[in-house]
């Protein structure tokens, strides 16, 4: 089946923005790990198209395929339902097809811990009662935790020189104590990597835990639930240490630390958009506070601070900033995926 004019129509106003765009040779538009994603915009169930293996693969990575799927350059059923599945989760309309905000979403860098594990999911695509149910926040399966240890020791390892090493510990710091303000939990920085019971430092590709990190931007960091304690950045990132201001092209350390602290203490990924569970942000945002799903989450698993009031975190989110500078990042995104909408639609 041919596409209609109206594909035409909107590949036409796509190219056109896009170009408006692109003069300004803007050096500080960073690519993804994934943009070889962009060629497979607008591919649906029956095409046969170059990279949808890859494509499988990234799915698999993230608890979407199971090992035994078919990882050709076929988009069959198995595809299909990943992305409606990971459609659901994020919030986005549920068609099966790599429409233009499922891939915009699918190259965002974000964690590396996978959103479904060994089957078992609950975010937005595990609640059985979605009318009835708020909360969005997830557990590992069979919600491991710390058990009945609520004093934690961490180790900062600064060997790899990637982030001084007052700086990294000033971050820790405040990144658990948000967590420590709404829990009866409490976390201290120690010297010893042996005797800690949480340890945190930056590696570079296959460093050892069967979770490779794939270089600039794609997965930033990764942890592993308790009683682990270990805790992964990838030290090919363009990290930000400043809590004022972010870069463009910067990924924002602290942002990033408070998720991956979640994960050491037992919560999954999140669906909704504003919690620091949430698993992807975009480069060039911040994101600190706990959400009132983190809060409802971290709290089922532990307990509340007694001291804990409304006071005790932020009342307003830190939103992803800089709207403008999104809107950049996603046309040359649009406009690399026009190649692969135009196949995608003629078969």
């Amino acid at each position: 089946m041919k596409p209609s004019s109206s594909y035409f129509f909107a590949a036409a106003i796509l190219l056109a923005l896009a170009s408006v765009f692109s003069v300004s040779g803007d050096p500080d538009i960073t690519s993804t790990a994934w943009d070889s994603f962009n060629k497979l915009l607008g591919c649906h169930n029956g095409v046969n198209q170059t990279g949808l293996a890859s494509l499988k693969q990234y799915f698999h990575y993230f608890g979407y395929i199971p090992d035994s799927a078919n990882y050709s350059d076929s988009f069959d059923d198995v595809l299909e339902q990943a992305i409606k599945t990971y459609q659901q989760n994020f919030n986005l309309n549920v068609s099966g097809v790599l429409d233009a905000s499922t891939v915009a979403h699918v190259v965002r860098p974000r964690c590396g811990v996978p959103d479904i594990v060994n089957g078992t999911t609950t975010m937005n695509s595990g609640k059985f009662n979605k009318l009835h149910s708020v909360a969005h926040f997830s557990f590992f399966p069979n919600r491991p935790t710390w058990g009945g240890k609520r004093d934690l020791t961490y180790y900062l390892d600064s060997s790899s020189q990637i982030v001084d090493s007052q700086r990294m510990s000033t971050i820790f710091s405040r990144a658990f104590s948000r967590w420590s303000a709404a829990t009866t939990l409490t976390f201290q920085e120690t010297d010893s990597r042996f005797l800690a019971d949480i340890r945190i430092g930056f590696y570079s590709g296959d460093h050892g835990d069967g979770e490779p990190f794939d270089g600039i931007l794609g997965t930033l960091a990764h942890a592993f639930s308790p009683p682990d304690g270990r805790l992964h950045l990838d030290a090919a990132e363009n990290w930000n240490v400043d809590s004022v201001s972010v870069g463009f092209t910067q990924i924002d350390l602290e942002s990033v630390a408070i998720h991956e602290i979640g994960h050491l203490l037992g919560l999954g990924h999140s669906s909704v958009e504003d919690a620091i569970m949430y698993p992807s942000i975009t480069s060039g945002s911040r994101r600190v506070d706990l959400a009132g799903d983190d809060i409802e989450g971290i709290q089922v698993l532990y307990g509340s601070n007694p001291d804990f009031n409304s006071s005790t975190v932020p009342s307003t989110q830190e939103r992803e900033t800089n709207a403008s500078w999104r809107l950049r990042r996603s046309l040359p995104t649009l406009t690399g995926g026009l190649i692969g909408l135009s196949l995608c639609l003629w078969l």
